[in-house]
């Protein structure tokens, strides 16, 4: 039943996500709603709103754009299911426009293995990760895969290494020249601070912890799989899974620096993992072992979102 709805890419498929997703955000978002304190709040919650509806169809042009899955839309399926799971990235703001900025720097760095405009997409992606770390400082560490992304497709060129130092160094003087107007220069400092939080008592709880150590455990050997029966493919698919495969363990190292109430910021691992777990469907043969498959993940994103409601 499921691989018959989200086994075709079709534009029912965005309405039922859609739906879902303004549906559960309004039922845990109901008490902010009708508490914000001025019709600025409220359009506000909105807009983040609609950005992570646009982050759905972000996600899905990537891969499609780049034939990363086949003509399904198990990753867009498996990246609300997430949200289901650790359904506290609906109510932090942070998560959701932080998650949303890196996506686009995935886009374009996803997209040099055409080899085409490279400095260019270096210098964008740069970009979007320096705006997505405004949310989180820590998102600045995917920065790192910028320059794993040069050497895996053009190492040998020098500019290419200068163009993310040149792209911060502009970002820095546009986001200090932007600060000084608004009169908030002190924001550099008091938001840059590089804290690690990885002794948060979130990161030791069952809520936290236990649940962040099953979804590492279960997304590596979704990886695993993956890349095994993925030998067989071009080099560039292969490298592309590298990619994706080291943003999500980036996404993970700035989620254990940042959790502190909650693991909001883990929603930034969520493309990647989304990813891996379509590839993992996709390279089940059986129809019946593809459906139960699907059948589980469905089911058990709610039983663990019903059962934390429960133990509240």
């Amino acid at each position: 039943m499921i691989s018959s709805i989200f086994g075709q890419s079709k534009p029912i498929n965005y309405v039922i996500i859609f739906g879902f997703l303004v549906l559960f955000n309004g039922v845990l978002s109901f008490d902010r709603i009708f508490a914000a304190d001025s019709a600025q709040d409220l359009i506000f919650q909105i807009l983040v709103l609609a950005i992570l509806l646009f982050s759905i169809m972000v996600v899905n042009f990537i891969v499609k754009r780049n034939q990363i899955s086949g003509t399904n839309d198990f990753t867009i399926f498996y990246y609300t299911l997430l949200i289901v799971i650790f359904p506290d990235v609906l109510v932090d703001h942070n998560a959701i426009l932080s998650s949303y900025f890196l996506l686009l720097a995935l886009r374009r760095l996803i997209s040099l293995k055409s080899l085409k405009n490279i400095k260019l997409k270096l210098f964008d992606a740069t970009f979007w990760i320096v705006v997505g770390s405004l949310f989180y400082d820590w998102a600045l560490l995917f920065v790192i895969l910028v320059y794993i992304c040069i050497y895996f497709y053009e190492p040998k060129n020098i500019r290419n290494w200068l163009v993310p130092l040149l792209c911060l160094g502009c970002t820095a003087i546009l986001l200090y020249t932007g600060l000084i107007l608004f009169g908030n220069t002190g924001f550099i400092l008091e938001h840059y601070k590089f804290r690690i939080n990885a002794d948060s008592d979130i990161l030791y709880s069952v809520k936290g912890g236990v649940k962040i150590l099953f979804y590492l455990l279960i997304v590596i050997v979704a990886g695993i799989i993956s890349f095994i029966k993925l030998g067989k493919l071009g080099m560039g698919k292969i490298v592309t899974m590298r990619i994706i495969t080291i943003s999500f363990f980036v996404g993970m190292v700035v989620t254990i620096f940042k959790s502190q109430e909650t693991i909001s910021p883990i929603m930034i691992t969520f493309f990647p993992a989304s990813v891996l777990f379509t590839k993992y469907v996709e390279v089940i043969k059986k129809a019946n072992n593809k459906e139960l498959t699907l059948i589980l993940s469905l089911v058990v994103p709610f039983m663990i979102f019903i059962g934390e409601l429960i133990a509240k």
